[in-house]
Order: structure tokens, then sequence, then C-alpha cells
């Protein structure tokens, strides 16, 4: 059965982040993606020069109507948010347009890279804490995972124990499932580790030296698609890693501006036949 998916993100016409690279993810998992902008912005915040128009006035609104329809989501999905408001508006949609067996999939968008971005002041990352607490799925880089840990931000697990422990941390505090990126505590490798009521798997792979905005959303949207899918969390998780390398790979090959993004588009038809690489934890 086709299932929906409510993405509450903001949209860049150009450069493959927010909710480019997640409606056509969604969709080639065969599910359907319904997109509530949290903004429009002409380009992502990357590329010099950017318009946007801030749409936290609509949400409310669009949600009241999708309440009026009956309209009910097997994910409600949400990832970078510009407000306090904006996340009442996620919580809200979650609690009234989550279907009764449907998942709230977080992806608590607060920093990279040791940084907490310029946006999110103390209350937003309290905020962001508070709607993590509802959630079903969360999806932290290491820099989020330390926000919502209460560490420093800069902090990182150092090794496949330390990232276990976050793993375990996140899950105790949040009672939800965990997926940990940005793990690069191995030269040469990058990936994920992840923990459900079923167990824990790191999922490391060849670190490619290109960076691609972007592909964090790419990333999650391909673990939600496969777990509408009925994938187990370890398998989404690992799925999503191998297809973002490819992704990588092939667009570093094309030699265009990084700040474009990455070419997923002509692999999307191979999206679920990506190797498997997992060590159980």
């Amino acid at each position: 059965m086709q299932k929906k998916v409510l993405a509450l993100h903001d949209l860049s016409g150009f450069g493959r982040s927010s909710l480019v690279p997640i409606i056509a993810a969604i969709s080639a998992a065969g599910h359907q993606c319904v997109p509530l902008p949290t903004a429009y912005f002409s380009t992502h915040m990357a590329i010099p020069g950017w318009e946007t128009v801030d749409l936290t006035g609509v949400m409310p609104r669009v949600i009241d109507q999708y309440d009026r329809l009956g309209l009910r989501f097997e994910s409600v999905y949400a990832g970078f948010l510009g407000s306090a408001d904006q996340i009442d508006c996620v919580r809200d949609a979650v609690l009234r347009l989550k279907s009764e067996n449907g998942t709230a999939f977080i992806d608590p968008v607060m920093g990279d890279n040791g940084e907490v971005y310029a946006t999110y002041t103390p209350e937003m990352c309290t905020r962001m804490r508070e709607l993590c607490e509802i959630a079903d799925i969360i999806t932290p880089n290491t820099t989020e995972a330390a926000i919502l840990l209460d560490r420093d931000p800069a902090s990182a697990p150092q090794n496949e124990t330390e990232a276990q422990e976050w793993l375990h941390a996140l899950h105790s505090r949040y009672g939800a499932q965990v997926v940990l990126t940005g793990l690069d505590y191995e030269p040469g490798k990058v990936g994920s580790g992840c923990l459900s009521a079923d167990g824990g798997t790191i999922s490391l792979h060849e670190r490619i030296a290109q960076y691609y905005p972007g592909t964090g959303d790419l990333f999650a949207a391909v673990v939600l698609g496969a777990l509408l899918n009925g994938r187990a969390l370890a398998d989404a998780c690992a799925l999503a890693g191998e297809f973002v390398k490819d992704c990588i790979a092939y667009t570093a090959a094309q030699h265009t501006d990084p700040m474009h993004g990455v070419q997923f588009e002509k692999l999307l038809p191979r999206l679920f036949s990506c190797h498997e690489n997992r060590t159980e934890v």
C-alpha cells in the first residue's frame, strides 16, 4: 500500500537540498510525499544572494485544512526549522495528523562540524529537545547529538565504543529509535550508527573527499522511504549511506560546482540495489 509522508522542510529552488531531494527519494521508494514548506529560498543558504519568503504564517492553516479533510499520514517528517513557532507547528502536525501507527521522524537540524547554526538560540535548542521527546525516530549528526545530550557541540565519538554510548544515551533520554550520522572516527571512512528495539548497528563506508550541501536531507529521506517499505532500521541506514556515497562519487566525477549539490537523479532508479556493509553493535 502506498503511504503518505507529510514533510515539513524549507524549499530551496536551486542547489538540491531540503525538499528537492526529499520529495525525489520518498517518491522513488513508492510513496506520496506531501510537502509543507516552512520557507521558500531561491537557492540554499550556502549560495550567496538568496531570496526567501517565510511561510510560518501559512503552516497552521495548512494543518487545519488537512485535519478537516481527515488526512492522516504514515509519517510526519521535519527537518530544518527557522523559529520556535515552526517547532510548534511540527508538534501540532504530529499530534493531529500522524496516523495511529505512524511515525514522527525528526531530523533535528541545529548545527554541524562542531558548531551550532547562528539561527539556533539556546531557546531554539531547548524547543528542539522538546520536539524530539515526541519523536519515534530521530536522526541527529554528532554535533546535534551533543546538543540533544547537553554536551559540548564540538565533541564527537572517537571510536565504536563511544558511538554505542552516544546511541544508548540518546535512546534513553528521548525514547526514540536513533540514527546518529557523521561518524568519522575511523581513518578514510564515514557513516552512521542506529539503535532500535531490535538492537544497534554501525555502518561505515569509504569517505569521498568532497562536500556537497543537501546530502543529509537525501540520507534521511532514503532511510524513511526504506522504513516505509518494511526494511529494518539497520538495513535502511546501510542502504542510505551507500546510496549517498555513490551519489557523491558520481557527482565528483562530473566536476560540477559542489554548491549545486549531488546529482542523484540518474541514480534514483537503482536506489534499492546498493550493497550493505554493516557491523553488529
